[in-house]
């Protein structure tokens, strides 16, 4: 059984109420999913099952366990999809933000597969019946393209071309702060944060994860930058930037504390290169930024 949190608590978190620290602490989840984990028997502190009322102390250690999904059904839904692109064996997708790509603890309707299965009659089985068709991830609050398999052989030579880095990637960020340099390159290793297993980190044994990134705007307090993936690691822009001491706007868990704007963080999946399986073909494909996107930065001119 997986752990999806393992911490921790601070001195600024004593004294709360373990459901209510918990929901602060994991913002994806309800409090009412919070409170299921908890009777589950599913949350443990400092090794012993608690109650929902428990009140947290200095230094106790936390570790929540992933629910078993495996008898879950996952049901097709009519939710609406911009689809950019589709034939016999694949779609691209523009996902827009708030929206999870795949069911997982506490998001069992409303997500991308849903639709999808509602949309589709067939989809690739290579990633399980929970996640079929997804050859790759963009995170809830991250808007833009993704390509989908509609069968294996698809999804193992989209497979293959995200391994080998031959997929090519590009996002626009908004990020905090002037930036020194106009072009660069983020090479630093991402793992998990060891003080908190749902957050990402640079870490020395962490996997290898390259960022190239360029300046499209600066303004007063704020940059738009465009950000090339050669690797696709959770989380990997959102902790780069935020390592070089430019996190994206918005964004709660990496960013400051007081989130600015929208809720969730402004980075929008632009464009999307590949070879299409079947035919050979170089493929590319663009989506422009989400209106509200759009509308925030007209606020900072």
């Amino acid at each position: 059984m997986d752990s999806i949190l393992d911490i921790l608590v601070t001195e600024e978190h004593q004294n709360e109420r373990l459901d209510k620290f918990l929901s602060f602490i994991l913002p994806s989840f309800s409090r009412t999913t919070i409170q299921r984990l908890i009777e589950k028997e599913l949350v443990f502190v400092n090794d012993k099952k608690v109650k929902a009322s428990y009140k947290t102390q200095i230094n106790d250690h936390i570790v929540v366990y992933d629910e078993e999904i495996e008898d879950i059904s996952i049901n097709p839904e009519d939710i609406p999809l911009d689809i950019i692109y589709e034939d016999d064996d694949l779609l691209v997708i523009n996902k827009p933000k708030n929206m999870v790509v795949h069911p997982s603890i506490g998001h069992y309707k409303g997500t991308l597969v849903n639709a999808l299965l509602f949309h589709c009659k067939d989809l690739s089985t290579i990633n399980g019946i929970h996640r079929p068709g997804i050859v790759h991830r963009i995170d809830k609050d991250t808007s833009g393209l993704l390509v989908v398999a509609k069968n294996d052989l698809s999804h193992s030579s989209l497979q293959k071309q995200l391994l080998d880095k031959t997929m090519y990637r590009k996002y626009i960020a908004l990020v905090y702060g002037k930036l020194e340099h106009k072009e660069g390159i983020i090479d630093a290793p991402i793992g998990r944060d060891l003080s908190n297993r749902q957050k990402m980190a640079i870490v020395k044994d962490g996997k290898e994860s390259i960022t190239h990134f360029s300046l499209i705007k600066q303004y007063q307090n704020y940059a738009l930058i465009e950000c090339l993936l050669k690797t696709g690691r959770t989380h990997q822009i959102r902790v780069h930037l935020d390592y070089i001491k430019h996190p994206v706007v918005g964004d709660p868990m990496y960013g400051p504390k007081k989130v600015i704007g929208e809720i969730g963080q402004y980075l929008h999946a632009t464009e999307l290169h590949f070879i299409h399986p079947r035919t050979n073909k170089e493929m590319v494909f663009n989506a422009p930024l989400p209106a509200y996107f759009e509308e925030f930065l007209t606020t900072l001119n």
